[in-house]
């Protein structure tokens, strides 16, 4: 941070009473990170709002192996999309249920349809996407 800007906001005590507690539990030094991350957050939502952009996406599902070829399914999907998956870690929760999270890179408009396409599975039971930054225009 080599051009820190002092700034000065103006804010309910109140809200400024909550948002102080809030940063405490979740172990901030001071306001100005917690301010800093919040700016950053927006930044990427606005970013990847753009489905021409390039972002990173996290897609968690959880599925019960036993239901008729759910695996072969996924994988199938995972395999039509092998260019913008990066990883996948799959985890037997028990003698039933597995979790797959999947990192995911490439535009937005893609990710987003690979995580459709595995969302849509019958059976599969739950899902999340999760996008970010690649960081690139993160100042």
């Amino acid at each position: 941070m080599n051009n820190v800007i002092r700034f000065g906001v103006s804010i309910d005590d109140k809200l400024l009473k909550k948002f102080d507690s809030l940063i405490d539990e979740k172990g901030y030094v001071n306001r100005s990170e917690a301010i800093r991350d919040l700016i950053r957050d927006l930044l990427v939502r606005e970013e990847a709002a753009s489905p021409e952009t390039e972002v990173i996406g996290t897609l968690t599902l959880i599925y019960s192996h036993h239901e008729s070829d759910i695996s072969e399914k996924l994988n199938d999907i995972q395999h039509s999309f092998h260019n913008n998956i990066i990883s996948t870690v799959h985890v037997h929760l028990d003698e039933h249920n597995c979790l797959e999270v999947l990192l995911l890179r490439g535009k937005v408009k893609t990710v987003q349809t690979i995580a459709d396409h595995l969302l849509a599975v019958k059976n599969v039971r739950h899902g999340k996407l999760t996008v970010t930054s690649t960081g690139k225009n993160l100042p």
